[in-house]
């Protein structure tokens, strides 16, 4: 199939909007499935992406799933991306495989506050995006309302492609903008789509809709302003108009239907074809690790050498399944690759499509699909090339965890399944990370939020069975200085033979925010440049763990603009220590401080429930940023320091008769106060 009619698609939606719904009849719509599950599983079958029991009972998706249908002559890869930010990694690199997405939207509850978080990463990946507005039979449905929010809430320019033929229980048809036609979704299944000539009540409206529709349009396309003063536009020259504003994230084109009813997934299938790119229109870049890091371009062209990124794992009775996305060249069974992480090389066994659980065996791939491999050993974020280059597309940012938990295996076999576990996990998430405690001998892991930790604790009992105890949240503080201290440190070991000699002198400071900084701003070589690694590593090992409550140290600059050597007794071990023991003394003259990770935390509540939550945010000694409220709901965002956090779901739902909802993300380290400072100290000083 040429690259020009393929598509690589994210749905992408708040919870409850509709979209595993959406995806169903999708698949249905592509003969991938021959009858339709219903998400809530009356039919003891469930959605076909539903796979991990975890995301059945929660409600949430917790892994990413991938699936390939066909469209009239066009081959769509569609990834089903969790939505909360705790499986940030997991969203993150399903993200960068994608090259467009579906924004869904309930007709009802319009731009939720989920939205706007998955509306957020959509932007920061630069992923061209159409918005479909679902749940359009629901009583209170107002497609307009939703496309205003589009404008005011998320700064989209959301230009309605269609209109509805009624509202509520009464929603029967969709008026298309471009054709000027209407459609009815007719059969057991709304398969059989009827088009006929605009009712005569809605043609007015229609009308006028058709003219905001071209005036955003010609904006992108000089031939189509032509056109519409001349009154000879053509459904061709609109469809290509729109095309470029999408492409280029200027336009929003805004779809509407019931997944549920089925009526409007197959005009969305349409649109899906043509307003997203296809591989070869989206820039994707490397870097050369040969050539000094070099950025290069990547092409979706066969005979190019293979580059791939791994954005998925999972483990399998038969062993680990690597999702893979083609950015370059093609693999074929047999190939010997490169993992350019490791400069392992491998040779390439079963290669297969995806299809939710199952696959379909391949012998080829080309340069754009999606695709899964089995048994490679690798790491989530690798780089596969052919032999001969080394190109990597490693993510650039993995944030550092903010919450640890205690967790203890009950007898000698769950010791056994918590270690394969934890190297699994640890593996499939770099967000996600383990080490033992020296004190208490207690495995401790940490993780993104208090959701991310639970869950993979639930997936230690359920997919290994190992019998685990749990002890508390602790929160991962950090420590600083706020205030600037010359240092003056000699090194000296000499009592015969080969010694140690070293001398030091700068001055420590707050760097003015979290970076931490080491500069040497010696001269006429009072300490010798091949000295000043020692320097450098003897500063960063003293970060790692600050002399309050031994967390890591941030914000500190450390300059050295003097010193000494001796010719014989000094070393870069001899610099190293130096630097230290510097570090060590200054450090408590320099009023030290600890900081503790806040989240921004967004909460969506009926208005009525308003002083409530205002209250629960005050007890958690939360700092309101900013109230949206409209007739229905008040959106307050909202920020929150973690240790605060925990449980924050249990007293937000019983104080607003469980309809308020919220969103939670790391936001900033800052000051803890005086008297929680005092109490982690003196806890501290205890436990010595």
């Amino acid at each position: 199939m040429p690259i020009r009619k393929v598509r690589n698609i994210g749905i992408s939606a708040h919870i409850d909007s509709g979209k595993t719904t959406l995806t169903e009849r999708i698949l249905y719509y592509c003969n991938k499935i021959y009858r339709i599950g219903e998400v809530r599983g009356k039919d003891g079958i469930g959605a076909t992406m539903d796979s991990m029991e975890l995301e059945k009972e929660r409600g949430i998706t917790i892994s990413s799933a991938a699936t390939n249908v066909q469209w009239k002559d066009h081959r769509i890869n569609i990834i089903d991306t969790p939505g909360h930010v705790d499986f940030t990694m997991e969203v993150e690199n399903a993200l960068r495989v994608l090259d467009g997405a579906v924004l869904v939207l309930c007709s009802v509850g319009g731009v939720q506050s989920q939205s706007i978080t998955v509306n957020r990463q959509l932007n920061r990946y630069k992923v061209p995006h159409i918005a479909f507005v679902n749940k359009m039979d629901r009583s209170g449905a107002d497609a307009l309302k939703v496309r205003d929010q589009l404008e005011k809430k998320l700064g989209h320019n959301a230009v309605m492609m269609q209109l509805p033929i009624g509202y509520g229980e009464n929603f029967e048809g969709i008026i298309d903008l471009i054709t000027m036609k209407a459609r009815f979704f007719e059969g057991e299944n709304g398969e059989d789509v009827r088009e006929t000539d605009i009712p005569e009540q809605y043609l007015e409206e229609a009308t006028l809709y058709r003219e905001h529709m071209l005036d955003a349009a010609t904006m992108f396309s000089d031939s189509l302003a032509e056109a519409v003063l001349e009154e000879t536009e053509t459904d061709e020259l609109i469809y290509r108009a729109i095309r470029r504003g999408t492409l280029r994230r200027k336009m929003l084109p805004v779809f509407l239907g019931s997944a549920y009813k089925n009526k409007g997934v197959q005009m969305l299938l349409d649109a899906v074809v043509q307003f997203l790119p296809s591989p070869n229109e989206c820039q994707n870049t490397a870097i050369d690790l040969d050539n000094e890091n070099e950025e290069v371009f990547l092409y979706p062209e066969p005979e190019l050498p293979a580059v791939a990124f791994v954005f998925k794992l999972e483990n399998q009775q038969y062993g680990q399944l690597t999702y893979l996305r083609i950015y370059q060249g093609t693999i074929r069974k047999g190939d010997d690759m490169v993992n350019t992480r490791t400069g392992k090389r491998f040779k390439v066994g079963r290669l297969a499509k995806m299809h939710a659980k199952q696959m379909e065996e391949l012998d080829v791939a080309y340069g754009g699909t999606i695709v899964a491999m089995f048994g490679i050993d690798c790491a989530l974020g690798d780089t596969f090339t052919s032999t001969g280059i080394r190109y990597s597309l490693r993510a650039s940012h993995i944030p550092e965890p903010i919450i640890s938990l205690a967790i203890k295996a009950k007898d000698n076999k769950s010791e056994e399944a918590l270690s394969k576990a934890l190297g699994r996990f640890v593996k499939e998430d770099p967000t996600f990370k383990s080490y033992v405690d020296e004190e208490t001998e207690d495995t401790i892991i940490s993780g993104m939020g208090e959701l991310h930790l639970n869950v993979y604790v639930e997936r230690m009992r359920r997919e290994y069975g190992a019998e685990i105890e749990i002890g508390a949240p602790k929160v991962s503080y950090r420590e600083t200085i706020t205030k600037a201290v010359p240092f003056n440190y000699t090194h000296k070991k000499q009592t015969g033979g080969k010694g140690q000699y070293a001398r030091v002198a700068g001055i420590l400071s707050h760097s003015g925010n979290d970076d931490n900084i080491f500069k040497d701003m010696t001269k006429g070589g009072v300490i010798p440049s091949n000295y000043m690694p020692g320097c450098e590593k003897g500063f960063n090992l003293s970060l790692t763990k600050g002399l309050l409550l031994g967390y890591p140290v941030v914000g500190v600059k450390l300059i050295i603009d003097d010193g000494n050597f001796h010719p014989v007794d000094s070393s870069q071990l001899a610099f190293q220590t130096a630097v230290r023991a510097a570090f060590r003394e200054s450090f408590h003259k320099a009023k030290p401080q600890i900081l503790e990770p806040v989240m921004k935390v967004s909460v969506e509540t009926p208005s009525e429930f308003r002083g409530n939550v205002m209250a629960i945010i005050n007890q958690r000694r939360g700092l309101v940023l900013d109230t949206t409220i409209d007739d229905l709901f008040t959106r307050i965002d909202t920020d929150v320091p973690l240790n605060e956090t925990f449980g924050f779901a249990t007293t937000l739902r019983s104080a607003t008769q469980g309809k308020a909802e919220f969103t939670m993300e790391f936001n900033k380290y800052r000051p803890v106060p005086k008297s929680i400072e005092e109490r982690l100290l003196k806890e501290a000083q205890e436990k010595k």
